[in-house]
């Protein structure tokens, strides 16, 4: 991903951040927000097919998906086949919309043997309240 895509990306997540967060109670809308950790194995034969479907569904899912506040993708610098997905949505609903979207099921179907293993993590938040203000740095 180059300079100007990751700008984007970080663009679109401040941008959908920042829209939740105005037009919603705050205290109602932060404490329903879901946060999830996915750890994710990939098979190294499938690196880089897999990435870019990853990178794919990733935009795909903010651009798209007004309740899908946050879906950064990264893996281990040494270790590049164990990927990290930071994913944060609206709500539980806005998750239960996303796995039925083209683009998820897309990136599920197309990746399903490039997968070793996953893991789910539900995490959260120790401070919902600041999570308008976790981008705003990169400008």
């Amino acid at each position: 991903m180059g300079f100007p895509k990751i700008s984007l990306l970080f663009l679109l997540i401040f941008l959908s951040i920042n829209s939740y967060s105005q037009e919603s109670n705050p205290d109602s809308s932060q404490s329903k927000m879901m946060v999830r950790i996915a750890a994710i194995e990939i098979d190294s034969s499938y690196f880089n097919e897999y990435i870019a479907i990853l990178k794919e569904e990733a935009e795909a899912s903010v651009r798209l998906e007004p309740g899908v506040i946050c879906i950064y993708p990264m893996f281990q610098k040494e270790h590049p086949t164990q990927i990290r997905l930071l994913e944060v949505y609206a709500n539980k609903e806005a998750y239960e919309s996303h796995l039925q979207t083209p683009h998820f099921k897309h990136y599920k179907e197309a990746t399903l043997k490039m997968v070793k293993d996953l893991k789910l993590i539900d995490m959260n938040a120790i401070d919902p309240e600041s999570m308008p203000d976790i981008f705003r740095k990169l400008n």
